[in-house]
């Protein structure tokens, strides 16, 4: 439930530069989080060296992929459709079309969509990619393949991704895998295995190849990124075993982001997703230090009460997060803030429901994701509690937190106004096309006229109206860091 999931890119397809001499035709859609899409590159460079090109007809394509998730009932839903449409295509069409699935529904799923519905040819894990050619050499010989064992090692530090559907502007940056957080809601340390680092020169390289490119922006990417801890190799709950030399040279999460903000001054530098309990106030020091590491930070709390929190095993309580947003405040005044919230999990009362509201009026958050809860399979609360909270109550509680988040996004992009804010221009604005649409550092949407401006600009926009979501102004000059 923490990886923020965009819903204007479900399904997104993926689309390469065609390389000459590759015969074969790769469709790859994408559901769920920024891993996922960021894991779907990994798989088309993996897959481009192996003769395919991306096509965006379904018909014509010898081999279909859909990365999944699992986080969510809805995400499962919609695959499961989609793997309807592409036997229906495959049956009616194009009897050698092979059709396989990656990510956590794979690893979820694998016995009963390879041997009970057989409705795919192959099932590949999170941690599998690098084993496609094998695979994929198994169902050109009529064989079903699987791979979905979960890796200590595998990081894909060695793969340079291609980046595909892109503004050419924005990039995400994998830096960890997997999650040792046993939340008892989430799926993902289940299908995405335990904690581990990737090497920071590997990350330096990328950051430094992006630039390169004119990416002007990457986003760190990882369940949890405050874990990172890289010392040569290993989970990060080996650590105390590490010799002192491993232990004296190691890199945290906040000395990553100090290399990654020296190695290219003038690109932005983000980061996804922060847990409470690992979130250490050396990395908002870091975030303080340097002007160009975004003052913007999500930090999911799932609810208010601590009574939930207990039952949802975060290793955090209310006191001790609000102590953790009055810090972050502290050392860095205007830093925007952003939350994961779900109502309705098992057990919740309205004294809870109560609490998760007062949590918000204390840190009026700049925005939110807000879900009901949706019991997942595989997880401990799905395991071991009653999804006892009615449907109609649930739903009142969300509209209740998502009224309350609407009055605050109100008052937070209000507080914009008549300032002078730096927009990083990414793409036309959705509603007119004589006018461009970025994000400042606050991770805040703006919308102004474009002039002579162009994508990938950095520039100062005088802030004149807003909505709860998109900042309005107008552009006065190009910003220092171009």
């Amino acid at each position: 439930m923490e990886k923020i999931i965009d819903e204007n890119k479900q399904g997104e397809r993926l689309i390469l530069e065609t390389k000459n001499g590759n015969t074969r035709k790769l469709f790859i859609e994408s559901y769920g989080c920024a891993m996922n899409f960021s894991d779907s590159e990994i798989v088309a460079s993996i897959l481009q060296n192996e003769g395919f090109n991306t096509t965006q007809s379904l018909e014509d394509a010898d081999l279909v992929l859909v990365n999944t998730c699992s986080i969510r009932d809805k995400a499962e839903q919609t695959v499961r459709k989609r793997l309807e449409k592409y036997n229906a295509v495959k049956r009616s069409v194009n009897p050698k079309m092979k059709v396989g699935v990656l990510g956590c529904m794979a690893e979820r799923l694998k016995s009963k969509f390879l041997e009970e519905e057989k409705i795919v040819d192959l099932v590949v894990g999170p941690d599998a990619y690098k084993d496609l050619p094998n695979l994929l050499a198994e169902v050109d010989e009529g064989r079903d393949a699987i791979n979905v064992i979960l890796s200590k090692e595998e990081t894909y530090g060695d793969i340079s991704p291609v980046r595909l559907n892109t503004n050419g502007v924005t990039a995400f940056v994998s830096i960890t895998r997997g999650c040792d957080n046993m939340c008892t809601f989430c799926v993902v340390p289940f299908t995405r295995g335990r904690e581990r680092s990737r090497d920071p020169q590997s990350i330096i390289e990328e950051v430094n190849d992006l630039w390169n490119r004119g990416f002007k922006e990457i986003t760190l990417l990882g369940q949890n990124v405050d874990s990172y801890l890289w010392y040569g190799g290993g989970l990060k709950k080996d650590f105390e075993k590490a010799t002192d030399m491993q232990k004296a040279t190691a890199v945290n999460f906040a000395k990553l982001l100090e290399l990654c903000a020296q190695a290219q001054p003038k690109m932005r530098i983000r980061f996804s997703t922060s847990n409470p309990q690992d979130m250490t106030l050396d990395v908002v020091e870091s975030m303080a230090k340097y002007d160009n590491i975004c003052n913007y930070i999500h930090l999911p709390v799932q609810s208010g009460s601590d009574r939930i929190l207990k039952e949802m095993n975060r290793q955090h309580t209310r006191e001790e997060y609000i102590e953790l947003i009055d810090n972050i405040k502290r050392i860095i005044p205007d830093c925007t803030i952003s939350h994961d919230m779900i109502v309705g999990f098992p057990t919740e009362t309205e004294q809870d429901h109560q609490d998760t509201l007062t949590l918000m009026e204390h840190v009026k958050y700049s925005f939110g994701y807000m879900f009901a809860y949706s019991e997942r399979p595989g997880t401990l609360a799905e395991r071991k509690m009653e999804d006892d909270v009615p449907e109609p109550v649930k739903k009142r509680r969300l509209a209740e937190i998502v009224a309350l988040q609407q009055r605050h996004s109100l008052y937070r992009t209000q507080q914009e106004t008549n300032k002078i804010v730096e927009v990083l221009i990414e793409k036309d604005s959705k509603k007119s096309s004589n006018h461009w649409s970025g994000r400042t550092q606050h991770n805040t949407v703006a919308v102004f006229p474009k002039e002579h401006y162009k994508i990938g600009d950095f520039v100062n926009v005088k802030i004149t109206d807003c909505t709860t979501a998109t900042l309005i102004g107008e552009a006065v000059g190009y910003s220092n860091n171009n």
